[in-house]
């Protein structure tokens, strides 16, 4: 007799086996943050020093903005976790507005894994999972390599013996 899956929900763990993404992922989107407020922070400084002193209230924004986006990419980055279950992968995503999408293994079209050049020099890769609809999908970001590319094995194989009927 096969026990039955857990029951998988946004609010508890119910016994489902979490995984969480790298905490590696924050480092790199805080990398992203700083490299866009960058340019700002500096144009204001420049403009406080020839034009006005008025503008020292917009490096103040910058620095709180910048505060903020740090605060919630940790915040964000903790709140990712997937999990393969007999039948399903399942993604989980967000601490105020929570996601939760299930992808049956039967479903799978095919499994992408893609990596910029920042998430490369980290060592991590983003798996997206694509089905016959667009809204069905979903994507896994920040994994160690050998671990993306593992799971896309893994996922492919599940996916041909779910549509084979085995």
């Amino acid at each position: 007799m096969s026990t039955p899956a857990p029951e998988v929900t946004l609010f508890d763990d119910g016994g489902v086996p979490w995984q969480l993404v790298s905490p590696r992922l924050a480092t790199t989107r805080t990398i992203g943050l700083v490299a866009v407020l960058v340019l700002p922070a500096v144009g204001l400084l420049v403009s406080s020093a020839v034009v006005s002193r008025w503008f020292w209230a917009g490096v103040a924004v910058v620095l709180v903005a910048l505060l903020w986006g740090l605060w919630v990419i940790q915040r964000q980055v903790r709140a990712i976790s997937w999990a393969e279950l007999p039948e399903e992968l399942v993604i989980r995503k967000g601490r105020l507005f929570r996601t939760l999408v299930s992808v049956p293994y039967g479903r799978l079209q095919y499994v992408d894994v893609q990596s910029g050049p920042l998430s490369r020099r980290f060592g991590m890769a983003e798996v997206e999972l694509h089905t016959a609809s667009p809204e069905s999908g979903g994507s896994i970001p920040g994994l160690p390599l050998e671990e993306a590319e593992a799971l896309r094995t893994r996922l492919a194989a599940r996916g041909e013996a779910q549509r084979a009927g085995l």
